[in-house]
């Protein structure tokens, strides 16, 4: 009997973690926290501590060995290094999604996790959000009291939230080099009409004169528009990107395509297409999941230069945007 075959991916992913969770271990979570508490004024943080701390939960931290800001927030940290809210928010099993959600007042923070730096308005408020922070750990504490709580059991539960938010940041640049790479097959397609690019913008004059923009846009993707004289802009084409490979999650991305796309209709785009990234998909379900796309097509196909969807792709763009083709037609036969 033969042995049976497996089949993996490369754990390159993972890898790409790893080396990210080193760099975040001393910037964002208790590592760095340790090297920030060092160098600060250990007398002002526990004032500040004592303030912003139930006295039972200062009890309960020494009786476990444990200084108060692995669990609780204090100005004086965070001052002295903002990305340490990423540890706070993190332990306290919050996703960047959930917590600088609209509605939650949180927004004003995010600068500091992301850039590390403290904006005037945030600084200002910043007792009220150790505050906010404090009432939940105080609740964590409490709900965690008959476990074997320790510093690295703190540190293990700010892991926790952490690998959801890298394989976020990693989906998204997955979802960016996507986009790129529809951007630069679009460039490649008009690449005869010598357009002038930026870096996320396009322009050349079509047949009829006019100009015709592409762009790199936030919502839908990309862009296609015509300026027409005394008319504006004339909305052409609204492309979806979904670069995703994850095919049981495939049906969510193209209900967010749909969503995406109502709006570029609204806003009298013509044509809306839609792109994935993965090797199978039910063309029926995903026309009744996304019914204003015009047409679906897979990325992989794309930039397979020698596939039937490339050679679509590029030449219902240049019938979109009113330049003539550069394929050649085939040779008709003479009569003898």
């Amino acid at each position: 009997m033969a042995d049976p075959i497996f089949v993996l991916a490369s754990p390159n992913l993972q890898i790409g973690f790893a080396h990210r969770l080193v760099e975040l271990q001393q910037t964002h979570l208790q590592a760095g926290l340790l090297k920030a508490v060092a160098d600060l004024d250990i007398a002002t943080l526990d004032k500040q501590l004592a303030v912003l701390m139930p006295a039972a939960a200062l009890q309960k931290l020494a009786s476990l060995g444990m200084r108060g800001e692995l669990l609780f927030a204090a100005p004086i940290v965070l001052e002295a290094c903002p990305s340490l809210l990423t540890y706070y928010r993190t332990l306290l099993g919050y996703s960047q999604k959930e917590f600088y959600k609209t509605g939650s007042g949180l927004g004003v923070f995010r600068r500091a996790e992301d850039a590390s730096v403290w904006g005037t308005d945030a600084l200002q408020k910043l007792p009220a959000l150790c505050t906010c922070l404090n009432v939940r750990a105080w609740e964590l504490l409490q709900g965690v009291d008959r476990l074997a709580v320790s510093p690295q059991f703190l540190n293990e539960l700010s892991l926790l939230s952490i690998g959801p938010q890298l394989r976020g940041g990693s989906n998204n640049a997955r979802g960016e080099a996507g986009i790129e790479e529809v951007f630069k097959l679009i460039l490649t397609a008009i690449g005869h009409a010598k357009p002038i690019v930026l870096e996320k913008t396009a322009t050349f004059d079509n047949a009829a004169g006019r100009q015709v923009i592409i762009e790199i846009a936030a919502d839908p993707d990309v862009v296609i528009k015509e300026k027409s004289p005394g008319h504006g802009d004339r909305p052409l084409l609204a492309i979806e990107v979904k670069a995703g490979t994850d095919v049981s999650n495939i049906h969510n991305r193209i209900g967010e395509a749909e969503k995406s796309h109502l709006k570029a209709k609204a806003r009298k785009f013509t044509e809306c297409w839609t792109i994935v990234n993965v090797f199978s998909l039910d063309m029926e379900m995903a026309a009744q999941q996304s019914p204003t796309t015009h047409r679906f097509f897979k990325l992989s196909e794309l930039l397979d230069r020698t596939s039937k969807a490339h050679s679509d792709f590029v030449a219902s763009i240049v019938a979109l945007v009113g330049i003539k083709s550069q394929l050649k037609a085939p040779a008709r036969s003479q009569k003898r």
